[in-house]
C-alpha cells in the first residue's frame, strides 16, 4: 500500500497495517558448509566426545543454551543436493539432483567407474523457470518470501545451479541481494592475501568468491568478510523496521582447509597435526560469526523477534589426504563421513531459536530432514496460501518446537546417491541408497544389490548388522525404499554391459 494512502485512514488502521509486517519474524538461516555432526564444542549425542573437546564453539552452545537441538537432523551426502532440497521442500531424489553441480554448464560431475554409466541426474542443478535443459524447475522459498513482504538476502555459497543457467543466480531465486553466491561450490581461497582467488592478471577461476574487493590484500579472512557484509546489509531492512530472511551460508568449513590465523596457536599448542589445526580454525570461525550475528541482534533490539535456524549441509569431511589422520574417523561414533549414506555423511548439528516458540535449553529427539526446511521457515513467516510448481516432500517441524518431546516413528526418510562421487569406493560412498523409519535404518547397495540393517538407537554407529535375525524388517524397508524411488521415478546408473538401468531396491 502506498504511504499517501495511509494518511486517508484512521490512525488506529495505519498502525495496525505499519506493525503487522514487523510482528512477523525476521529469519536467519545459518548454513555451514560440509560441518560434522561432531564438529564442534557442543554435544550432539548423549555424552561429550573427544572429538566434542578438540573443538571451541562457544556460540554455538550459547545458541543452543537459548534454544532447541536436534539430535537427528539430516542433510544429503553432499551440497548441492541438500541445498537445493532445502530451497524447494524436494528430496534429491524427487528433484533428480543427486550429485554436485559442476561450475561449468553441462558438465557430469560423477567419476568415470568400471560397472556403471551415469545416471541420467539433473547436472545443471535447480532453476526457477522453464525450459532449461537438465534442471529440475521447481519454486524456491525466498521467492515466497519476497512476494509476502520479506526483505531477503544471501550471503556466501550458492551452488544451486550450474554457470550460465537461471539457477546459478540467487537474484533469480527471490533473493533481493546477493553477496558472493555464484555457481561454485567451494572457494578457490579463504585468504584476502590471495584476493580470494581472484588473482590479479590472471583469468577469473571458477571458485573465485566474488563481491568482495574491498577485502583484497587485507588480513581479513572469507568467514570475517562475509560477516560483516551480512551485518552491513542487514541495516536496511532493519532501519525500514522491514522483516528479512538472511541465507548466511558460508564457505567454512569446506575445503580448501587454510588456516585462519586468528585462532590457530592454541589448536597446535594442543597436539593436533597442521590439517587439523587448520580445520578447526575454519570451525572456530565460523562460529565467531554465529556470535557477531547474535550479538548484532541483541544490539538493535531484535532478537526476540528473530529465528535463528542453524545447519549443515552434509557430513563432516572424512578422506585422507584431505583431512588429518586415518579416514574415516572424524565423525565418530558416526560411520563415514561426506558423500556416505551412512550417519557421518548424513546427520547434522541442528539448532533453532525461536523466540515465544521454543523453550530455552531444550533438545529434541524427532528426526527431521532439510527439505523440511521449506514448509517450516514459510510457516514461521505466516506464508499460507502460496503455489509452487513443485509438490514438496518436506512436513514443518513446527510441532516439535512448540514440544521438544513430540514424536512420529512412522515416517520414513530417504537418501539416494546413484553417483560415483570420488575415485575409489568408501563406507556407504558411491552407488548407494538408505531408508530411515522409527529408529530402523536399512542401507542398500545399488552396485551389489545387498542390504543391510541397523537399529540407530542401540548402534549408532551402524556396526551391527542385523538384516538376517531381522528379515521382514528388511523386506518391509526394500520394498517402501524401491516405492520411494520408483514414484519420484528417481534416476539410476546405467549397467555398461546390459544398457539398463541398475535393479530398483
Amino acid at each position: 500500500m502506498h504511504m499517501k494512502r495511509l494518511l486517508f485512514l484512521p490512525v488506529f488502521m495505519v498502525f495496525s497495517l505499519l506493525t503487522t509486517a514487523q510482528q512477523r519474524p525476521n529469519i536467519i538461516l545459518f548454513l555451514v558448509d560440509d560441518m560434522g555432526w561432531q564438529d564442534c564444542s557442543l554435544p550432539f549425542w548423549k555424552e561429550k566426545t573427544a572429538l566434542n573437546k578438540k573443538y571451541h564453539t562457544p556460540n554455538m552452545e550459547r545458541l543452543a543454551a537459548e534454544g532447541m537441538k536436534f539430535t537427528n537432523a539430516y542433510g544429503a551426502p553432499v551440497c548441492t543436493p541438500s541445498r537445493t532440497a532445502l530451497l524447494t521442500g524436494m528430496s534429491p531424489a524427487h528433484l533428480r539432483i543427486t550429485n554436485w553441480t559442476a561450475p561449468a554448464k553441462n558438465s557430469n560431475t560423477d567419476r568415470e567407474d568400471d560397472q556403471f554409466a551415469p545416471a541420467d541426474w539433473n547436472i545443471n542443478g535447480l532453476s526457477p523457470v522453464p525450459g532449461i535443459q537438465n534442471t529440475a524447475y521447481a519454486t524456491p522459498f525466498p521467492r515466497l518470501l519476497k512476494e509476502a513482504g520479506y526483505y531477503t538476502i544471501h550471503v556466501g555459497k550458492a551452488h544451486w545451479g550450474a554457470v550460465g543457467t537461471p539457477g546459478a543466480n540467487p537474484y533469480n531465486m527471490g533473493f533481493m541481494v546477493n553477496i558472493a553466491g555464484h555457481a561454485a561450490g567451494s572457494p578457490q581461497s579463504y585468504w584476502a592475501s590471495q584476493n580470494y582467488g581472484n588473482f590479479p592478471k590472471q583469468q577469473p577461476r571458477a571458485q573465485a568468491v566474488p563481491d568482495l574487493e574491498q577485502y583484497f590484500g587485507t588480513d581479513t579472512f572469507l568467514t570475517e568478510a562475509l560477516t560483516l557484509e551480512a551485518l552491513k546489509a542487514l541495516e536496511e531492512p532493519v532501519k525500514r523496521k522491514q522483516p528479512f530472511y538472511l541465507n548466511m551460508a558460508h564457505y567454512a568449513v569446506h575445503t580448501p582447509i587454510m588456516a585462519d590465523e586468528r585462532f590457530i596457536k592454541k589448536y597446535l599448542d594442543a597436539g593436533l597435526d597442521s590439517t587439523e589445526a587448520a580445520y578447526a580454525t575454519l570451525v572456530e570461525g565460523m562460529d565467531k560469526s554465529l556470535g557477531d550475528i547474535m550479538d548484532y541482534l541483541e544490539r538493535k533490539d531484535i532478537d526476540k523477534n528473530t529465528v535463528i535456524i542453524f545447519m549443515s549441509d552434509n557430513g563432516g569431511l572424512s578422506l585422507a589426504p584431505e583431512r588429518g589422520g586415518k579416514a574415516h574417523t572424524q565423525n565418530l561414533p558416526l560411520r563415514a563421513g561426506k558423500g556416505s549414506v551412512y550417519e557421518g555423511g548424513i546427520r547434522e548439528p541442528m539448532i533453532v531459536k525461536y523466540p515465544g516458540i521454543t523453550k530455552p535449553a531444550t533438545t529434541a529427539d524427532q528426526y527431521v530432514i532439510i527439505e523440511d526446511f521449506f514448509p517450516t521457515i514459510l510457516e514461521m513467516a505466516g506464508v499460507k496460501k502460496y503455489q509452487t510448481i513443485q509438490q514438496p516432500d518436506g512436513r514443518s517441524f513446527m510441532p516439535v518446537l512448540k514440544n521438544p518431546g513430540w514424536k512420529d516413528d512412522t515416517r520414513d526418510l530417504v537418501w539416494h546417491f546413484p553417483n560415483k562421487w570420488v575415485k575409489d569406493d568408501g563406507p556407504g560412498i558411491n552407488y548407494f541408497s538408505a531408508i530411515r523409519k522409527g529408529n530402523w535404518k536399512l542401507v542398500y547397495s545399488i552396485r551389489s544389490g545387498k542390504t543391510e540393517l541397523y537399529n540407530l538407537d542401540e548402534d549408532i554407529g551402524e556396526a551391527k548388522d542385523l538384516s538376517a535375525q531381522y528379515p521382514a524388517k528388511v523386506s518391509e524397508l526394500r520394498s517402501l525404499l524401491g516405492f520411494r524411488l520408483k514414484s519420484w521415478n528417481a534416476p539410476m546408473p546405467v549397467d555398461k554391459k546390459t544398457k539398463q538401468p541398475a535393479a530398483w531396491p
